[in-house]
């Protein structure tokens, strides 16, 4: 089954039809994207996904409240916002990196049961600063909730850890088992996202990455399911800025093109 591939609205600055028919051009299926809650807001942006022709995957990033119970509240009023645009699927930055496991176990609890009722796939964000912010944390929260499925965005692990995860093999191939959606950016021991991932500097962390990415493509060929991918290099500050003059040292749109035209090579052309 083909591999399908996702722009990110993060970063972009151009008004939003100009930017579907950018993205529609570039060759990608379509964008993962957060919605306003406003109701009339919310369907201009997916009449223009449709008039595009592209997909959508919904995105929820807005975990910030301390208290669990607002925090619980606030998770599932976004997550129902975007299931009224019927998304492909819902990707979640899900949780709080200080609430304990039983807390977090509550906000996926909310999801899933969301889910359940109305038909729309969570997969749930390995992210600094949530949840599953790391790979030890997050293999506890796999081996304890075997369904939960993941977007396995490994750059963070590798600044979190401070390595290329060599000493973290058994959660990598748990992640690995269950994610569903990749964000195909290359992260580094001291950042989540090098500066290029095309300058020979790099050639074995993106060497790294990609032989992660290749074991999960493994994983869906071999089951005939569906895997998608969204390029999320990022805009400044993610992207490394300039002193004094802050401006970005990469063109974010040019690096997102650039990985999935590398990706889309690759994986017509591997044969597990």
């Amino acid at each position: 089954m083909p591999i399908k591939f996702y722009a990110p609205e993060w970063g972009n600055t151009l008004p939003f039809p100009m930017f579907c028919q950018r993205v529609k051009a570039a060759g990608y299926d379509g964008i993962e994207m957060a919605l306003p809650l406003e109701a009339d807001a919310r369907q201009a942006i997916v009449d223009t996904l449709r008039e595009h022709d592209l997909e959508f995957i919904g995105q929820y990033w807005q975990s910030f409240e301390r208290d669990l119970d607002e925090h619980g509240r606030n998770y599932e009023k976004y997550l129902r916002n975007l299931v009224e645009a019927q998304p492909l699927f819902i990707n979640c930055q899900t949780g709080k990196d200080y609430f304990s496991f039983d807390q977090n176990k509550q906000l996926f609890d909310i999801a899933t049961r969301i889910s359940t009722e109305t038909g729309v796939r969570i997969t749930h964000e390995t992210h600094r600063g949530k949840a599953l912010f790391a790979a030890h944390i997050a293999q506890n929260y796999l081996t304890q909730l075997p369904d939960l499925r993941i977007c396995l965005d490994i750059s963070h692990w590798c600044n979190v850890h401070e390595s290329l995860l060599d000493d973290q093999t058994d959660a990598v191939n748990l992640a690995i088992a269950h994610t569903d959606h990749i964000h195909s950016r290359v992260g580094h021991p001291e950042g989540p996202q090098v500066n290029d991932p095309r300058a020979p500097e790099w050639a074995t962390t993106l060497s790294t990455h990609l032989a992660w990415w290749d074991r999960i493509v493994q994983t869906h060929t071999a089951a005939g399911t569906q895997l998608t991918v969204t390029t999320e290099f990022g805009p400044a500050t993610y992207m490394p800025v300039m002193p004094y003059t802050q401006l970005p040292i990469g063109n974010q749109w040019e690096i997102n093109v650039f990985m999935m035209n590398l990706l889309k090579e690759r994986y017509a052309k591997l044969v597990f």
